[in-house]
């Protein structure tokens, strides 16, 4: 068999690595005894090593006597870049040992668009201030982006169901509730629903690309349930643009008890029908599967997990 080596216009190194290795040792410190010993190998491993390389490259590298040996011009030409090569490849290596244990460099994060706007904000701010070496850049986005063509680190996902198999790893962050909510002047004008079978009465807005009436079915606290359909006012794309719709009086909506939460607190939103929800769901963080993700990664995982269960 031929070597391609012998056939390529250009030398193939192959797996030379460790191979130019040792001859910048023994360049550096003049001997192949002395490269020997500061690499832990046999006088006779590392001669091999450099005639292996010799070999791949077409050129003597090291002009041999029985006394000592030097590098020749080319060698020496060789080593210089080589040597610059090797610091580089070391820098490179301990980069990525260092990401697997120290949280540092670039968090690209993605979520819907709803969560990008209310929910991550105050999170993320947060967040850089415990860990001001991680930069983060924040994609919101209902489009379910590809983690590795994108070079995205980690995704929120919410869902009603468990998370269908995929190439990536799925963690458990919080669980969450879709709960009736309107503006306090709505209700003060317009009156709370005693039941469910008031709803149709009310002005709806619904997060919903349905055309028609909306079946509403909401579950008591004893597990009863109750179903409803009711033709909507008005109808939008996300959870952010319906909270603010509700909170501007457009009537009773369905939202996320965490999308809410702000918008509640602040006197803005109240609940409706306290007793009853619509659904439960998860929200999950989605990473590349395989091996253990960085520590930048692990470490905005678990303070997300601590925030929302606070």
């Amino acid at each position: 068999m031929v070597d391609e080596s012998e056939t390529s216009g250009t030398p193939q190194l192959g797996g030379a690595l460790e191979d130019i290795r040792a001859f910048c040792t023994v360049v550096e410190l003049g001997s192949i005894s002395a490269a020997a010993r500061e690499l832990g190998e046999t006088k006779g491993g590392v001669s091999r090593r450099i005639s292996r390389l010799e070999g791949r490259l077409g050129a003597a590298l090291l002009a041999r006597t029985p006394r000592a040996v030097s590098a020749t011009e080319e060698g020496m030409l060789f080593q210089a870049k080589a040597r610059d090569a090797l610091a580089l490849l070391a820098d490179a290596t301990e980069g990525a040992r260092l990401s697997r244990s120290v949280p540092q460099g670039l968090l690209r994060v993605t979520a819907p668009v709803d969560m990008g706007i209310d929910l991550l904000p105050p999170l993320v701010v947060a967040f850089q201030r415990r860990h001001p070496q991680i930069r983060i850049e924040l994609l919101p986005t209902d489009t379910k982006l590809d983690l590795a063509a994108n070079r995205i680190d980690l995704a929120l996902r919410a869902s009603a169901d468990d998370l269908p198999d995929m190439n990536y790893r799925a963690s458990r962050l919080a669980d969450f509730q879709m709960c009736l909510y309107a503006a306090p002047d709505y209700l003060a004008s317009h009156g709370h629903p005693g039941a469910p079978e008031a709803l149709p009465e009310h002005a709806l807005a619904i997060c919903r690309a349905l055309e028609g009436a909306a079946p509403l079915v909401l579950t008591d606290r004893r597990g009863r349930r109750s179903e409803i359909h009711a033709q909507p006012g008005l109808r939008t794309t996300d959870y952010s643009s319906l909270a603010r719709l509700l909170a501007a009086g457009g009537g009773i909506g369905v939202l996320p008890d965490r999308i809410a939460r702000p918008l509640l607190e602040a006197g803005r939103l109240a609940r409706v029908l306290p007793e009853h929800h619509l659904a439960e769901g998860r929200l999950y963080a989605i990473t590349l599967a395989g091996l253990e993700a960085p520590a930048r990664v692990r470490v905005f995982r678990d303070f997300l997990r601590e925030a929302l269960n606070g």
